[in-house]
């Protein structure tokens, strides 16, 4: 994807992104559509560093010095001190922080642990919450925008997924009641994905297709379609605070 605006000389004067879970999917596309509009984009993993360091050359081959990798671990309060004050160091600034990162797996009732419930919250929800507090005050100083990548099913929850539904129940809270918290310098909204890329660990044919006949559009959106909202939301509504953006093709109408 060609820029469409190209990045100044300085590269301290070049808006910058933090994307969260950004080395695959979802957050990969993300990060791709940001530095298309011409930010420094700061590709976050936990695990996934090689497919976060291919990432960041890919799109330093189309703009040098353009994207970098960050490593930390959500769930840990220093690793969030550290990221941010080597964001502060290196970048001296932060414009958009895109909270994508997230676990998601089936949690029956029956079977549920306190160890699903620790790495559901802190993936979804707990990390997102104390990253952003590490992070306000850059947030504020650039007037700057947070993106929440959220859910669908907050609003109509699935069947066996009850913690992950919780988790993402809470970052959607979080990120409006932040819209009010960090107004008026930083806007805070969120986006809530439907069909988009099927789960990991996968979904049969028939449970696929009975998912889409749901859908008004009649057929599954792309990663693609996440990230444009999410780059609309951060770059290009400077009126739009405490709004939840369904990316769904109507499905959420018939829920």
């Amino acid at each position: 994807m060609p820029d469409q605006n190209p990045p100044e000389q300085n590269p301290k004067a070049r808006q910058v992104a933090l994307i969260t879970g950004a080395a695959r999917r979802i957050g990969a596309s993300i990060a791709g559509h940001l530095h298309a509009r011409g930010l420094q984009v700061l590709i976050h993993c936990r695990a996934s560093r090689q497919a976060a360091d291919a990432l960041a050359a890919k799109l330093n081959a189309r703009r040098a010095d353009s994207a970098q990798v960050v490593c930390a671990d959500l769930a840990d309060l220093q690793a969030l001190r550290q990221l941010a004050g080597n964001i502060a160091e290196r970048n001296g600034r932060l414009d958009v922080l895109v909270h994508n990162a997230s676990q998601f797996y089936p949690t029956p009732l029956a079977s549920a642990t306190p160890e699903d419930w620790t790495a559901l919250m802190d993936s979804n929800a707990r990390g997102a919450l104390f990253l952003t507090q590490q992070l306000e005050s850059l947030l504020r100083e650039s007037q700057g925008s947070i993106v929440s990548i959220v859910d669908i099913h907050v609003d109509r929850p699935l069947k066996e997924h009850t913690v992950y539904c919780m988790a993402k129940s809470a970052l959607q809270t979080m990120t409006r009641s932040l819209a009010k918290e960090l107004a008026p310098e930083v806007r805070v909204n969120g986006v809530a994905p439907g069909a988009i890329l099927w789960p990991e660990q996968g979904l049969s044919e028939r449970a696929q297709a009975t998912i889409l006949e749901r859908i008004p559009l009649q057929r599954s959106g792309s990663p693609d379609d996440i990230a444009a909202a999410v780059a609309f939301l951060a770059l290009d509504a400077p009126y739009i605070t405490g709004q939840i953006l369904a990316v769904d093709g109507g499905r959420s109408l018939f829920m």
